[in-house]
């Protein structure tokens, strides 16, 4: 073996595409995944069989079980499918992916796809940089994107070993048994990332004798087990999910691979004398077939419990708890449960103001201080922000939902959905906020003085009006002058849009467009419209809350 052969920089650069491929294909299915989407696919993978019949079609067009797995973990990742419905899909790649040993047995023909990514980046990366007015074709440019780097990442991973695997003297190992040959296969295709690649590679040794058959279908279960490393690499900073369904993919391919190696010999004397398969090459891919249909008939029946068996492993892969006071908090006892509420509300109402604070501010701390902090500082991450804040949406509402099974009166119940609406404020304060990030960064970096001063009136009339909130919040007994604060509020969104308007009519130079400065400011106003809406509600609910504490 010579191991000067091995471009060590291309694997490294496929490995970073796939990565980053991989990423970009979760983000974009996020974004592109509307209901009528998440109903057909649910509907396509929602029984075993229909999950395996998917599985095996799509992959037999896509000729890759690798990129079906990713697709379906990507999938999983995204929420469209559940956890049960994937292993249908995978169990059926496993087969589809026999389509390409059949077509190079039977054409000699081997698809590029490297050739392939290039549309999908072509079209991907200009959707994704010149539709950014546009939800959907940026997000379809993602996905793109993703899909193509997939594929070529794969490719550089591929050709960057294949000459090495080449150079291998296939017959020089066989005095050490069939398993060395399996151990050869699995390897060479954990490194290349394609079974399909490897099984090429055999049939060629195959074709030219320097193989028997024993030999290359050892080489083909090893492959078929190899294969497994695509998706546990793309599980490493998976969910528990995806984590459970790349290990799933480890035993369904182990345990059938190793099942037909120990029955190997009258598998081959099957296909040989029974079939009468004279040909070599049909009969190695008529194995590859048949490893995989062995493999399906033996996790079929069991398909169910063991999906329930899975999803009881990786639990403690599952995130932290992102609220502070519900989470160690029994719902049985209703009134600490809410009295619990009532604290994270208070919390979840700090963060939203400090989160609105650090979108409109954009606040980076790196931006002064040592060269060293500027280039590998953390700077402030709002996306993440935002999404804390969802979770602790979602976990409130689990909560809530376990309180309603209890046996309620009235003030508990009106106290109950106080809360569920004020929870819905603050996210929808945080949303609004977040759907600006763009527009006050381009304002933000913008050189013309306009941008900047428009910008800094919203910057600091939010930050006072919120300043302001705080205290109403506090201090129940000042909440009459919340409505002198909202008709603030709406003056101040005229007279500024106002003002916009008339500099834009003088010609006053802007560089950001005039609807991205309204659409920031009519925003910033919702925003803090949601927060009162969080606070009107303070009085009624302490009010209850003491009725409660006096039961």
């Amino acid at each position: 073996m010579d191991l000067s052969q091995f471009d060590f920089w291309m694997f490294l650069a496929g490995l970073g595409m796939f990565l980053f491929g991989m990423y970009h294909l979760e983000n974009g299915l996020q974004g592109l995944a509307g209901k009528s989407f998440k109903r057909f696919l649910k509907y396509s993978t929602r029984t075993k069989w229909k999950g395996i019949l998917s599985g095996t079609v799509v992959t037999a067009i896509l000729q890759s079980s690798s990129l079906v797995t990713l697709l379906t973990l990507a999938f999983l990742s995204s929420g469209i499918i559940s956890f049960q419905s994937s292993l249908g899909v995978v169990l059926g790649a496993n087969l589809g992916t026999t389509v390409t040993a059949w077509l190079v047995a039977s054409l000699g023909f081997k698809a590029d796809i490297a050739d392939l990514s290039f549309p999908f980046l072509t079209i991907g990366i200009l959707s994704y940089l010149f539709m950014e007015n546009r939800p959907f074709l940026k997000n379809l440019g993602a996905f793109l994107v993703g899909f193509g780097l997939l594929f070529l990442g794969l490719d550089y991973m591929k050709d960057s070993i294949e000459a090495l695997a080449n150079h291998i003297d296939l017959a020089s190992y066989a005095h050490f048994g069939l398993w060395i040959f399996l151990v050869i296969g699995l390897v060479i295709t954990a490194l290349i990332q394609s079974s399909s690649a490897l099984i090429v590679i055999v049939l060629s040794a195959l074709n030219a004798n320097l193989v028997d058959i024993y030999q290359a279908t050892s080489m083909v279960i090893g492959a078929s087990i190899g294969t497994t490393s695509t998706l546990l690499l793309a599980s490493l900073k998976g969910t528990p999910d995806k984590k459970r369904l790349a290990w799933s993919n480890v035993i369904f391919k182990g345990v059938a691979g190793m099942t037909t190696f120990f029955i190997l010999e009258p598998l081959v004397n099957f296909t040989s004398h029974s079939l009468n398969i004279a040909d070599p090459l049909m009969e190695l891919v008529f194995l590859n077939t048949a490893i995989n249909i062995i493999g399906i008939a033996m996790f079929y029946p069991f398909l169910e419990p063991f999906g329930l068996y899975m999803s009881s492993k990786f639990e403690d892969a599952i995130p932290s708890k992102k609220c502070l006071y519900i989470t160690n908090v029994t719902p049985e006892i209703v009134d600490i449960a809410l009295e619990a509420m009532d604290k994270e509300m208070r919390h979840i109402f700090k963060l939203t103001q400090d989160y609105i604070l650090d979108v409109l501010f954009l606040k980076d701390q790196n931006r002064t201080g040592s060269l060293w902090l500027k280039v590998f500082g953390k700077g402030s991450d709002t996306l993440s922000k935002y999404t804390h804040l969802k979770l602790m949406e979602d976990e409130i509402t689990d909560f809530y939902a376990h309180i309603q099974k209890q046996n309620l009166n009235d003030k508990e119940a009106r106290l109950l959905s106080g809360y569920m609406n004020k929870i819905r404020a603050l996210v929808d304060a945080a949303k609004n906020i977040k759907d600006i990030v763009p527009n006050i960064r381009e304002m933000k970096d913008s050189e013309k003085k306009l941008d900047r001063e428009i910008l800094g009136k919203l910057q600091v009339f939010s930050s006072s009006k919120i300043q302001e909130l705080e205290q109403y919040y506090k201090i129940p007994e000042q909440q009459k002058g919340l409505l002198f604060w909202q008709l603030e509020i709406e003056s101040f969104y005229q007279e500024l849009i106002s003002f916009l308007y008339k500099q834009v009519e003088q010609n006053v130079p802007h560089g950001a467009m005039v609807s991205t400065m309204t659409n920031a400011i009519k925003k910033t106003i919702a925003s803090l419209e949601s927060l009162a809406k969080f606070v009107t509600e303070k009085e009624i609910l302490s009010n209850n809350m003491d009725l409660l504490n006096q039961k």
